[in-house]
């Protein structure tokens, strides 16, 4: 077969992504019917910027859903004929052809981009949701009571925020510290918040009532203690909390390392924010009645003062999940962490910016891929603060 010019290229490339069209059309015509019953979420089409936004950061997501059903080739497979080749060549058995170009190793760009968003949408907000659940048990407190607890978990958080953040992951990733565990031990700690988050949330809610409360705070504790045995350790390693029989969850020691990295810098970014929101919402007056209720201390941080938080935390959500989401590409492009085979955009660009004036494709594709999706979050994040304002 003969190369293909542009206009095919386009348009083999739009019917590639025909489940991710579909997927968004139902998307945005079931959100545009209940819209009104959707709250913050369904006000977001009042907002075209917002709306832009999400079109953007929802096409990355069930491009990552329906990645298997895109690509055209393996992502690891190389064909040495294709090495550096322009958009639009075909394979040297005629049967297909690279759509975005082949990479320095032959392989296809074009799949290794779409592959490239399950690694980003998989880490980026289960990351920096784990570091809100952390910034928020611990920011809550810190606000609310002040004192000796706010002056040493402050202290803490500044320490952490003071420390370069490619020193602190260049020393995790080092051989001689990832054999030490002390990733998997930072994890231990890390991981322990969610749990601890929903079992203090559930507790404080239904305090009064009891039996039902003891039933969902054991579910929590039996389900997420077992989830939290299986992802902080792992057999053969120095932490090896379950037998291997046992552990139906394995995750990568380099996916590992990523994700404590970025949990710890980001959590207590997130501490400070909502430690500040809960020492101005205190003085307010519903919390005064809450108090003169005799509600407890937790009833009152979780169920007074974070629903009142919301707007902000959720602006804040977005906007970190785009800062995790370039910090996940620095850490790809430093080599940091992931393997050197992922087909992550961070190792793509890295892989690609040696030979960038002979072949610019490869390291173009990705970071075009990392910009819309970043972009994307930035606009979500912007139409919802402009609707949370209303509130």
């Amino acid at each position: 077969m003969d190369e293909i010019g542009w206009g095919t290229i386009l348009l083999t490339l739009l019917l590639r992504f025909w489940p991710v069209w579909l997927a968004l059309a139902l998307t945005f015509v079931v959100s545009a019917r209940y819209r009104r019953r959707l709250g913050l979420y369904g006000r977001l089409f009042d907002s075209t910027i917002g709306m832009i936004g999400f079109a953007l950061v929802i096409f990355w997501v069930f491009t990552a859903l329906f990645a298997d059903l895109i690509v055209t080739h393996d992502v690891l497979s190389q064909i040495s004929q294709m090495k550096n080749k322009l958009p639009g060549t075909a394979v040297p058995d005629g049967s297909a052809w690279y759509l975005l170009g082949g990479d320095h190793l032959g392989r296809d760009v074009f799949s290794r981009m779409v592959a490239g968003s399950r690694i980003v949408i998989a880490i980026a907000p289960l990351a920096t949701l784990f570091a809100f659940m952390a910034g928020i048990t611990l920011g809550l407190p810190a606000g609310y009571y002040g004192g000796r607890l706010d002056a040493m978990l402050s202290f803490l958080a500044n320490l952490i925020l003071a420390f370069p953040v490619i020193l602190l992951f260049y020393l995790l990733v080092t051989p001689e510290i990832a054999e030490t565990g002390l990733p998997q031990y930072l994890a231990i700690v890390l991981f322990l918040f969610p749990l601890v988050f929903l079992t203090v949330l559930v507790n404080s809610r239904y305090y009064v009532t009891p039996v039902f409360r003891t039933k969902v705070v054991a579910a929590i504790l039996v389900i997420g203690g077992y989830i939290y045995l299986a992802l902080v350790g792992e057999a053969g390693t120095k932490v090896a909390l379950l037998p291997d029989a046992a552990d139906f969850i394995h995750v990568p020691g380099n996916i590992l390392i990523v994700f404590v990295s970025v949990v710890f810098v980001n959590a207590p970014t997130v501490f400070r924010i909502v430690r500040g929101i809960t020492l101005d919402i205190k003085t307010r007056d519903y919390v005064a009645a809450a108090q003169t209720r005799g509600e407890r201390p937790w009833y009152i941080m979780l169920w007074e003062i974070l629903p009142n938080a919301r707007g902000p935390l959720i602006v804040d959500f977005c906007l970190r999940i785009g800062y995790t989401t370039i910090l996940l590409g620095t850490l790809g492009f430093f080599g940091l962490g992931l393997s050197p085979e992922s087909p992550d955009w961070g190792s793509t660009i890295n892989a690609g910016r040696k030979l960038l004036t002979i072949a610019p494709h490869p390291a173009i594709v990705p970071a075009i891929a990392l910009m819309s999706l970043v972009l994307g979050l930035n606009l979500l994040a912007d139409g919802l603060r402009e609707e949370s304002l209303k509130d």
